[in-house]
């Protein structure tokens, strides 16, 4: 690889409106392709031309965040609609649960414990921890008696999370922090007194720019130092691997699991702690080189539960004794369905059922189903009845179990979260006695939410390729159930990493479709909304098969009525930033504006930056030859074309991004404001920039602050009235 061309080249005329910014006539030779990048002098953070140029921007996104109208109306209209806050399922410890909750007002969740005879009681609050608001809880897990908790907080959206343990009693902290806890499960063994974890090595133990990779798998000592802890997993093997760890319920099965990145497949081990020990425990292979996932759980009845979608893409629930638990042994309980997609399972044995039962959780098109099977056989016995066509499972994402939650150690009752577009987070138990369903908590806050009404449309990309769509309207369509005239529209898309797209209680959305438009959300390939092989028929080679479905998506909007292109607007966020990207360069007519959020956009050079080696089998890499033919074709700022009239386009990026460093927006903007023949301001290149958060979670206010900046710049575009 060689690089031709000078990086002094001077500032280029501005184009109207625009900072003058250089482009610097550098050219890469990768492969045997000459690749030009005009705006690498951004990648350098610290510069002062970098500073200087991104306070330009800063001063412009000022100046027209100030003209846009309704902005204040949108904020006060969505702070209303997240005042419902939220409650979580809860998680057991014999008699006590812990949950999450949001009241109306606060900032953020917060973490509670209950127990016969006593009031809820906050274990962790973010917000009495830092007034600012910059502090959030990543993950939680108390141990096997409820005695201890462990918990994991980062600061100003960086990720990191020290872990921390809680004695749940007294409120007093028994441990920690312990650093570099960054996506750590926590598996404790029973008593409390030790856990396994991971944690990345120590700066000074990687090479240079690897701080992000490099985790083990250790054992913990409640009390002592993490200087001390054992090693247990990890040592010689891939610098970007993901761990997994958990114990059985009796202490005596533990389960490792490595998946190189984000890859959709991972290595398991199974070890009998009570004939090795838990500091030396001698791991059995269950599965290693097989292109599937499997999740292992050993139940009270002291079978192997295997959860797999090994010759199952859309998933399937075997069984197997753990003494021999390779792949060899495995029976299927509950077989691949064709058209749902088996999600988690809970498994209810107390002894006042009649028969032990296992409820299962699907989805099927997006849209969750909950069945009941008989726990020895797989037969299916029952369906338990859903509020609605909505998501079932854990909406909080906080916690450490899957969406059907039960007690650890049997019992009858199974407790989900429900969700859909105009209900918040509502939490249901299930009575395995009777086959019923009861509210057990709803969101705390109450809101008035507007009327509107979700459609399922079917449409075909542009290979024939059958893909969903939800669209969300005011419901006063005409007889035929297509609008009377078409209106402003969002098309929102994801499509990666097995990502699925499910119906969810959305203030912006909310707010959006109750001011007259309309709201889309498509299920394009490369999400896991149809099983695994959906997820790669749009990943690596398959990527431009993504942004084919997401133009087909916009045309079926625009031939049903719905919209025009001049009132359609895309949106994206991380990997879905990537595909807006891709969708204003490659259909530049189709869209007038775009909203791009901490997105990936110069696919040439992503490895180098955040977790970009982590992602490399879902995009490739550029080190191959053909992969960089594939990146090539479809990389967005490798694809912007002077003179062409592109959408107006806001990227909005945080300067805590360590997942998407925010570089790729930087360049990108930079090369759009040069290209674009629109005058400005008529359709307007931005760049919004928060600083002290990241990739991840922030408080309320910032959410309604960022959405209300994106939905009124969508507005003012296309056409929408506040």
């Amino acid at each position: 690889m060689t690089a031709s061309g000078s990086l002094t080249t001077p500032a280029a005329e501005p184009a109207p409106g625009y900072p003058a910014v250089r482009r610097a006539d550098l050219v890469e030779d990768l492969h045997g392709q000459r690749v030009p990048d005009p705006y690498r002098w951004l990648e350098d953070a610290a510069g002062a031309e970098t500073r200087e140029w991104l306070q330009a921007q800063d001063t412009l996104w000022t100046s027209a965040e100030s003209g846009l109208p309704g902005r204040s109306r949108l904020a006060a209209r969505m702070q209303e609609l997240m005042a419902a806050g939220y409650a979580g399922a809860p998680v057991w410890r014999g008699s006590r649960q812990f949950f999450m909750r949001r009241l109306p007002g606060q900032e953020h969740g917060v973490l509670l414990t209950a127990a016969p005879g006593q009031p809820d009681r906050v274990l962790v609050d973010p917000a009495a921890l830092d007034p600012a608001g910059l502090t959030t809880l990543d993950s939680w897990q108390p141990d096997k008696e409820g005695r201890l908790l462990a918990y994991q907080l980062s600061c100003g959206g960086d990720e990191e999370s020290e872990l921390r343990v809680l004695d749940v009693v007294s409120g007093e902290q028994a441990d920690g922090p312990i650093g570099r806890c960054r996506y750590s499960p926590v598996a404790w063994l029973p008593g409390g007194k030790a856990f396994y974890y991971v944690r990345k090595l120590p700066p000074d133990q990687v090479p240079p720019g690897e701080e992000q990779f490099h985790r083990r798998v250790y054992l913990h000592t409640v009390g002592t130092s993490a200087d001390e802890d054992a090693a247990i997993f990890g040592e010689d093997r891939d610098k970007t691997n993901y761990y997994g760890v958990s114990v059985s319920r009796d202490g005596r099965w533990l389960v490792i699991s490595a998946a190189q990145g984000t890859a959709p497949r991972d290595d398991v081990w199974l070890a009998d702690l009570t004939a090795s020990g838990p500091a030396s425990p001698l791991l059995h292979v269950v599965q290693e080189g097989v292109d599937a996932r499997t999740g292992l759980h050993v139940g009270r009845d002291g079978r192997l539960y295997v959860f797999t979608d090994a010759g199952a893409p859309r998933g399937r629930l075997a069984v197997a004794d753990p003494a021999q638990p390779d792949q060899a042994h495995w029976r299927d309980l509950i077989g691949q369905d064709p058209t749902a997609i088996l999600n988690d399972y809970a498994i209810l044995d107390g002894a006042e059922l009649g028969r032990p039962v296992l409820v299962a959780a699907w989805t099927r098109h997006a849209i969750s189903e909950i069945t009941v099977h008989d726990l020895a056989t797989g037969e299916r016995t029952a369906t338990v009845a859903l509020p609605g066509t909505g998501h079932a499972g854990d909406a909080a994402r906080l916690g450490t179990t899957g969406g059907i939650r039960a007690r650890p150690e049997g019992g009858h009752e199974a407790w989900f979260a429900y969700t859909d577009n105009t209900t918040p987070t509502t939490i249901y138990r299930y009575d395995a006695r009777s086959g019923e369903i009861s509210r057990w908590a709803q969101a705390p806050g109450a809101v008035e939410v507007p009327d509107v009404r979700t459609r399922q449309v079917t449409f075909a990309s542009q290979d024939g390729t059958e893909v969903r769509m939800l669209v969300i309207s005011a419901g006063d369509e005409g007889p035929d159930g297509h609008p009377e005239q078409p209106r402003p529209t969002i098309l929102y898309g994801y499509g990666g990493f097995g990502i699925s797209m499910a119906p969810a209680y959305s203030a912006s959305v909310l707010a959006w479709v109750e001011a007259g438009g309309v709201y889309a959300i498509a299920a394009l390939r490369g999400g896991g909304e149809e099983g695994e092989d959906w997820h790669r028929a749009g990943m690596r080679g398959h990527k431009q098969s993504v942004f084919d479905d997401f133009h087909a998506a916009a045309e079926a909007l625009i031939a049903g009525g719905w919209t025009t292109p001049g009132q359609l607007g895309i949106s994206g966020g991380s990997n879905g930033g990537l595909l807006v990207g891709a969708a204003l360069t490659q259909r530049p007519d189709l869209y007038r504006a775009v909203v791009c959020s901490a997105p990936l956009l110069d696919m040439v050079r992503y490895e180098r930056f955040g977790l970009g080696q982590t992602w490399n089998d879902e995009y490739g890499t550029a080190a191959a030859p053909a992969e960089l033919a594939w990146l090539l074709g479809y990389s967005p700022y490798h694809r912007v074309q002077p003179g062409t009239r592109y959408p107006a386009t806001l990227f909005t990026v945080f300067d805590n991004d360590t997942r998407v460093d925010p570089v790729h927006a930087w360049k990108m903007c930079a090369a759009l404001q040069h290209a674009t023949s629109a005058p400005w301001p008529e359709r307007p290149i931005l760049l919004r920039r928060e600083r002290e958060v990241g990739h991840g979670a922030r408080a309320v206010s910032r959410s309604v602050t960022l959405s209300a900046d994106t939905l009124a710049f969508l507005a003012a575009q296309t056409g929408l009235r506040l």
